[in-house]
């Protein structure tokens, strides 16, 4: 007992020592106290839990190491990049335009940090024209390795949403590229998009299933061995007796009444799941791919050439339908590019019989949906990649989203109002359709809203 108090006294005086030293928290004060009375303390009972000085202290030092833990936690938190909330951030407003590993219509972004300053990378992403403008060596430079495209701004951003978003960013640089592929049916129907990786999910399956094993085998050896040694005692009762002797009987098992409803239960469920997953799966396309009248490739004509989604697609800012091209627009550009490919004979065939080109439509929606592309190029400014995936890359067109009421719904609830608009010099100007509904916002105490905001969430929306 004495090593007890000895030790106790050297412990207490420690965080004494330490915590009041580092200007912790006023509560610690406590601890300014002699502790070396621990020693009288003990004299008046100090094993009993009455003592009140003791409880005192002990409840002082409780109180400022939870303190403690939690300033510290929270002082590491404070300010730290959420990556989870930069891949949600990334999604809606980066990925349009940008990849990690490959150049799209900007650079590829892969160890992006490393390459700038996080003070540089806020300025840009905020504004990259100010920083253009402002002589910035490296932002001319990239501006015009980049054919002089201007980069969408983010004034709303904060600086943690940009730390976020360069987040996400770092931890995908750290993986390897993912090679995503495609096969389309020749006689039309659906394909099967990019196979998922599913290496991870077999590793952890089967190291879960070798542990399990390895207990069960435990389990039955120590049940073997608990067996023999209660076998050889003299003191057990019969109760016991006909316990311990009792032999594992298989058949009585599987024919009892808790085994039987166990495995119906799980059959049922299993029954259940498929039919709910069959039924979710009506009307839902994606990889849908038909064989087209004439092969088109949107990654020799979009993504070689990159000639612009509305020059074929001719209606996609101005109306409900994008538009689905006609005869002449082929001939726009093959009146002078002229080969001996039969593909193109087949254009000649139709502009001769006077014959409009049979297209597949790709994406359907039902007639009880209403949807308006141009509310949403021109108004929402949402790109063309953003529903129909990165077209520019596929040798056939493909359907990439599932284009059900949850999908978009989750994307009015989600997706940021971009109330800028870009004027005649380029410069971020506020949008006048928007203007009224700012004002509103900005009265409640809101520097920005989503579409959900302003009722993209009525059912009158889409269904009337």
């Amino acid at each position: 007992m004495k090593r007890l108090k000895k030790t106790a006294s050297k412990i207490l005086n420690l965080l004494r020592i330490v915590f009041v030293s580092k200007k912790t928290p006023i509560i610690f004060v406590l601890l300014k106290e002699p502790i070396f009375s621990i020693e009288k303390m003990y004299a008046n009972n100090f094993t009993s839990m009455h003592n009140k000085t003791f409880t005192r202290y002990i409840l002082a030092i409780a109180t400022c190491w939870v303190l403690l833990c939690s300033n510290t936690l929270t002082a590491q938190n404070a300010g730290k990049a959420d990556a989870a909330k930069g891949k949600d951030l990334y999604a809606q407003n980066c990925a349009t335009c940008h990849k990690i590993h490959s150049n799209a219509t900007g650079p590829a972004l892969k160890d992006v940090s490393q390459r700038r300053t996080e003070a540089w990378l806020i300025k840009w992403i905020r504004n990259s024209q100010s920083v253009i403008k402002s002589g910035d060596p490296i932002a001319v430079k990239l501006y015009n390795e980049w054919n002089q495209t201007a980069m969408n701004s983010f004034p709303d951003f904060t600086d943690q949403d940009i730390k976020n978003i360069l987040a996400y960013i770092d931890e995908e640089s750290k993986k390897e590229p993912v090679k995503a592929t495609a096969t389309a049916q020749t006689g039309g129907g659906a394909t099967t998009a990019a196979a998922t990786d599913g290496g991870y999910t077999n590793i952890i399956l089967g190291a879960l299933a070798a542990i399990l094993l390895v207990i069960l085998a435990v389990l039955l050896v120590l049940t073997s061995l608990l067996t023999k040694l209660l076998k050889q005692r003299d003191d057990l009762d019969e109760a016991d007796k006909e316990i311990v002797e009792s032999k594992f009987d298989l058949a009585k098992i599987l024919g009892s009444k808790a085994f039987i409803g166990t495995v119906a239960g799980i059959v049922f469920l299993v029954i259940a799941k498929a039919g709910i997953d069959k039924v979710m799966d009506i009307g839902m396309q994606i990889g849908y791919a038909p064989t087209q009248p004439i092969p088109f490739s949107h990654k020799l004509h979009v993504g070689k050439y990159e000639i612009a989604c509305q020059y074929c697609h001719t209606t996609v800012m101005k109306a409900k339908s994008a538009g689905i091209p006609s005869a002449n627009i082929c001939m726009n550009c093959h009146n002078a590019i002229k080969t001996g490919s039969p593909n193109m004979q087949k254009i000649y065939s139709y502009i001769e019989n006077n014959q409009p080109i049979p297209w597949v439509r790709v994406h359907n929606l039902p007639d009880l949906a209403y949807f308006n592309h141009s509310q949403h190029t021109v108004a929402g400014q949402i790109a063309c990649e953003q529903c129909h995936g990165e077209i520019k890359e596929m040798e056939v067109v493909q359907q990439r989203s599932p284009l059900t009421m949850g999908w978009c719904i989750d994307c009015h609830r989600q997706t940021l109002v971009s109330y800028t608009t870009k004027d005649a010099d380029g410069k971020d100007v506020l949008n006048p359709y928007y203007e009224k509904l700012l004002a509103f916002h900005k009265s409640k105490g809101k520097t920005k809203f989503k579409v959900e905001d302003m009722g993209g969430l009525e059912c009158s929306k889409c269904h009337y």
